[in-house]
C-alpha cells in the first residue's frame, strides 16, 4: 500500500473521526440492534437489517481510517519552500484565457476540498502545478479541455 501523504490538520481531523465512530457511532448503532432486535421477528424486520447495514457501514470505515493512518507520511511544514509548487504550498494561479485568479492549497488525496481551494497533487490542476515555480505557465487538462495557468505566487 502507498504512503497517503497529511497535513498535521488531515491528521488530526482523521483521528477524530475515528474517535468518534469507534465511541459514538458504534454505540448508537448497538442501541439500534438491541431495540430493532427487541420487535421480535428478524427475517422480516426492517429496522434491524437498517442498523445492521449502518453497522457495516461503520466499520468499514473504521478499517479504511485506521488503515490510512498505518500508511500515513506527515508532511513536514518546517522543511516546506516556496521556490516550487509541493504539497503544503498555498498557490495563486492565473487563467491565462481569461486572467481569473485562483487561491489554492496543494494537499494530498485524502484531503481535498474543492469547497475551501484544497487540490489534490494527483488532480489536473494541481499535477500540472507541481514542481513548477512563480512565472511558469502550466496546462491542465480538465474535462472542458486543456486549460493554462500563470503560477503567480507560492507561499506555505
Amino acid at each position: 500500500m502507498s504512503k497517503t501523504i497529511l497535513t498535521q490538520e488531515g491528521l488530526q481531523k482523521l483521528q477524530e473521526e475515528l474517535e468518534q465512530l469507534k465511541t459514538v457511532k458504534r454505540r448508537e448503532v448497538a442501541d439500534k440492534i438491541k431495540v430493532a432486535m427487541s420487535f421480535g421477528d428478524l427475517s422480516e424486520n426492517a429496522e434491524y437489517d437498517e442498523a445492521k447495514n449502518e453497522q457495516g457501514i461503520i466499520e468499514s470505515r473504521i478499517a479504511q481510517i485506521e488503515a490510512t493512518l498505518m500508511n500515513v507520511e506527515l508532511l513536514d511544514e518546517e522543511s516546506l519552500t516556496t521556490d516550487q509548487v509541493q504539497i503544503g504550498n498555498k498557490i495563486k494561479i492565473k487563467n491565462v484565457a481569461d486572467s481569473k485568479e485562483l487561491n489554492l492549497s496543494m494537499v494530498g488525496s485524502r484531503e481535498v476540498d474543492m469547497s475551501k481551494g484544497k487540490i489534490s497533487n494527483e488532480s489536473p490542476i494541481g499535477s500540472a502545478c507541481m514542481g513548477k515555480t512563480v512565472g511558469d505557465i502550466v496546462e491542465a487538462e480538465t474535462p472542458g479541455g486543456i486549460v493554462k495557468y500563470e503560477i503567480l505566487e507560492i507561499s506555505k
